[in-house]
């Protein structure tokens, strides 16, 4: 349900539209509600793969395509890149959060590498022009605390690690050129915490706080309206409280 007087205290001016990249994923579809839920845009896309226009964020092409359909309508306000992956099932080989330097595989380092870091670079190359020059814009990436290189105490899971480090740095890049375009921007990478998703589902463990998508997106989303220019190229936490890299 929307809320009609959050509009009034929007981060964004009226009349734009949100974008979020892998809005079928957990977090994606939920954080996509939440942004249609606030009554801040005037459209919220939803992009995946299986979705119309379809969107695979490894393949340029698709990528390019996606942005010239949203260039037609209401100005693009809000970027969110929700998408990512830590495991899968694919034959060649599956990708699995590897323990040990044993288990490095190039194969599932390029995959990791695809979807968390390159994926999102040509998101950003694609979208990041259709923001405005002028007026509040925003642009965040889910990214993750196992990516701080400064937060890594236990080791392990190498190539997942490697890759969210890299898109912390790629979005902190884009956060420096998009403040050249507009001043009032805001480009963050954001840890969502632990949240009950099909990703993060198999790792569990016992006694950690683990939130329904739902509720990560709420503070997700909070975050997003409360952050400033001057904290654009940050890493952050749900709740907004920095990470170091």
């Amino acid at each position: 349900m929307t809320d009609p007087s959050a509009a009034q205290n929007a981060p964004v001016p009226a009349g734009g539209a949100a974008l979020v990249i892998g809005a079928t994923g957990g977090i994606g579809a939920a954080l996509a509600d939440r942004l249609a839920a606030t009554g801040w845009f005037e459209t919220v896309h939803r992009l995946s793969r299986t979705t119309d226009p379809a969107l695979d964020i490894t393949d340029e092409g698709s990528v390019a395509a996606a942005a010239a359909r949203i260039a037609d309508g209401p100005a693009l306000r809000l970027v969110f890149i929700a998408s990512g992956v830590l495991h899968d099932d694919a034959p060649d080989p599956p990708i699995r959060p590897g323990k040990s330097w044993k288990q490095i595989d190039p194969a599932v380092l390029a995959r990791l590498f695809a979807i968390n870091a390159t994926g999102p670079a040509l998101a950003i190359k694609q979208f990041a022009p259709l923001l405005p020059r002028d007026g509040r814009v925003i642009l965040a990436a889910l990214s993750a605390k196992v990516g701080s290189i400064g937060d890594n105490g236990f080791g392990g899971w190498y190539g997942y690690r490697a890759s969210k480090a890299a898109v912390n740095q790629i979005l902190h890049t884009a956060a420096i050129e998009l403040t050249r375009h507009n001043k009032d921007s805001v480009a963050v990478a954001l840890h969502p915490g632990t949240v009950d998703t099909g990703l993060t589902r198999p790792f569990g463990k016992q006694g950690l706080t683990v939130q329904p998508p739902e509720e990560a997106a709420a503070r997700l989303v909070e975050t997003l309206a409360r952050l400033t220019p001057a904290e654009s190229g940050g890493f952050f936490n749900q709740k907004g409280e920095a990470l170091p890299w």
